[in-house]
């Protein structure tokens, strides 16, 4: 459990990597805060993170969760970097993070708009949370797109990078999608986070129905 950061939180920017393993909760989780807290989340996707949410069937989802959200032209297009040094967001949430964006972050690597905004994030005083999705050594359950279970083997160096990252000046690693609502200081759902979010909507489609 990662601590609370104790203030109403307005605003935070929302970098997601194209990672598979963790996305669907990870997207569900920051859905059911958006609507639990009402707070104003700027989306951003690494190209490989639109190439995901594509693949996953999120991509219709996104724009109208969070229609103003926006893709990777550059290192510095759009420019956000500005923003989150002057703390005009509460912080910057990378999630889920690949191996690939841990270890340009690790080695100062900020050829991406992800990257290049944690590196220009870290020089301010805007916390950053990043999850890693190759952090326990071992193997670890995923699914496909389709819903279909299989098995990941962790490499040795991605884990070590992670680590690496959690010793990084104003960065916090989460160990889990579940540990957002912790910075939150939101008590988690105790039922399944991907269902919960599927009613709420189904629910409200109804209602706009009945109007």
């Amino acid at each position: 459990m990662v601590e609370s950061l104790n203030k109403n939180i307005k605003r935070i920017a929302w970098g997601i990597t194209g990672s598979g393993d963790q996305m669907i909760e990870t997207y569900s989780i920051l859905v059911d805060i958006k609507n639990r807290t009402n707070v104003e989340a700027m989306v951003f996707l690494s190209k490989e993170g639109e190439t995901v949410m594509k693949w996953y069937h999120l991509w219709d989802k996104i724009q109208k969760d969070f229609p103003n959200f926006k893709v990777d032209a550059g290192p510095n297009s759009p420019f956000i970097a500005g923003p989150l040094q002057m703390g005009y967001y509460d912080f910057l949430l990378i999630a889920p993070a690949t191996a690939n964006t841990v270890a340009k972050i690790v080695y100062g690597i900020a050829d991406t708009l992800v990257t290049n905004a944690v590196s220009q994030t870290g020089k301010g005083q805007t916390p950053i949370f990043i999850l890693p999705v190759d952090q326990k050594r071992g193997s670890v359950k995923t699914s496909a797109p389709s819903g279909r279970a299989f098995e990941l083997n962790m490499r040795e160096v991605d884990v070590q990078n992670s680590e690496k990252l959690a010793q990084m000046e104003n960065i916090t690693v989460l160990k889990s999608p579940y540990e957002i609502y912790d910075i939150f200081g939101l008590e988690r759902p105790t039922e399944d986070i991907i269902l919960k979010v599927k009613e709420r909507k189904k629910k409200k489609t109804q209602e706009e129905t009945r109007i």
